[in-house]
């Protein structure tokens, strides 16, 4: 193993002892074919990725700044370049004489390129299919009820120059609900992480991931808790409390987290996290909790209690029929659902289509639950007299309908 220690032998308190004292190695170390290396207080096994990366690290590289064999300038997207462009003029971090040159000068400043060919960050950041070149360089969404209730999943692939948008658009529309209230005629819609401390966190994910992994960056989200995990490890030497603390950057890939910066996504100090932690207290929402594993790091939101928006179908699945369950998940995904698609579902005479638009001409003013069980009534006992004239009761407003009309 190749390991030089000091052996002591000591006394206290009348007992004798062996006191064995290991000085920190700056390389791997080997035993059986199996490389080990110290993290915090425990011993931890080096893969072969991982093993690159140590050796890389301590040779001051980095595996984002690796030249990519194959990868030529006909494979970097130019309207991936423009949107650089664009964010970089705007920010004013770089030379405007540089967002004038050509594609392949562009990115030599850049430092996108080693060896005559161009990196693994300039392969994530500017091509539209990473996924072509590097296993795993996309994010992965999941909706759970609970731990082990995996109820719906999307993928967010391409550069992850334009991930971030997409990842936080995908979230809003499809996986987060936003508690909706009134103040006046204004609709206020609150999610229960905030925009900055959410854009923020998966900013640090997408610039510390070990994309060498292969592994996705993996995102599980909850009625009243959100997670964000990615395959990564704290500096060496560090612990969580460095973390949270103020430090210095530390980027894990320097290469991708320079072009983040002159785009204007990101800051140099170090500073995401207090920004996460600083977004979370000025929206009253609960600081984030991290875990650090040996070979990931996570965050997690926890939502208020007056946040947390819970829904499920399972309590209504045996009282209604599938049609009518796939209008309830119709209303649940988006309350602004027009009359046509519910008619087209239910298979609803014509004549009572009007009821139909009428009613949902009011979801703004009922809970959705209650006003979707209303509507399936009111049909149900229309249908069954269609001659007969009913009463709709909603909020401050009595409403006299006759089915003819």
């Amino acid at each position: 193993m190749s390991i030089v220690v000091d052996v002591n032998r000591l006394v206290e308190d009348g007992k004798e002892y062996i006191e064995i004292v290991v000085p920190p190695y700056p390389v791997a170390i080997s035993c059986k074919g199996v490389y080990y290396y110290r993290s915090g207080s425990t011993m931890q096994t080096l893969s072969d990725p991982e093993l690159e990366s140590f050796i890389l690290r301590k040779r001051g590289a980095s595996w984002d700044n690796m030249p990519l064999p194959g990868f030529t300038i006909d494979d970097i997207d130019d309207a991936l370049v423009q949107k650089f462009k664009t964010l970089a003029a705007k920010k004013g971090r770089i030379d405007e004489s540089v967002l004038s040159e050509s594609k392949a000068d562009l990115m030599e400043k850049l430092r996108l390129t080693n060896a005559g060919h161009y990196t693994n960050a300039a392969m994530l950041l500017f091509s539209k299919d990473p996924d072509k070149w590097q296993l795993g360089s996309y994010t992965k969404i999941g909706f759970f009820e609970t731990d082990a209730d995996l109820r719906y999943q999307d993928e967010i692939h391409g550069s992850i120059l334009e991930q971030i948008d997409k990842i936080i658009e995908v979230l809003h529309l499809k996986f987060m609900k936003a508690k909706i209230t009134y103040e006046g005629i204004q609709r206020i819609e609150r999610y229960f992480v905030p925009d900055a401390a959410l854009r923020e966190a998966l900013l640090n994910a997408l610039c510390h991931k070990q994309y060498e992994s292969c592994t996705p960056i993996q995102i599980s989200v909850y009625d009243d808790r959100l997670y964000i995990a990615n395959c990564g490890k704290l500096p060496e030497n560090w612990t969580i409390d460095s973390l949270m603390s103020k430090h210095a950057s530390r980027p894990y890939t320097p290469s991708i987290a320079n072009v983040y910066y002159l785009a204007g996504l990101i800051e140099s100090w170090g500073r995401g996290i207090e920004k996460i932690c600083q977004a979370c207290e000025e929206d009253g929402s609960p600081l984030p909790e991290y875990t650090i594993h040996p070979g990931d790091i996570m965050i997690q939101f926890i939502a208020a209690e007056e946040r947390i928006v819970r829904t499920s179908l399972d309590k209504v699945t045996e009282k209604v029929t599938e049609a009518e369950q796939k209008l309830l998940s119709l209303l649940l995904k988006d309350p602004a659902y027009t009359y046509a698609p519910f008619s087209i579902i239910l298979q609803i005479p014509e004549i009572y289509k009007n009821i139909v638009a009428h009613l949902l001409g009011y979801y703004h003013l009922w809970f959705i639950p209650f006003l979707t069980c209303f509507i399936l009534f009111q049909i149900r006992k229309t249908v069954s007299y269609p001659d007969s004239t009913f009463r709709v009761h909603v909020p401050a407003t009595f409403v006299l309908i006759n089915p003819k009309l």
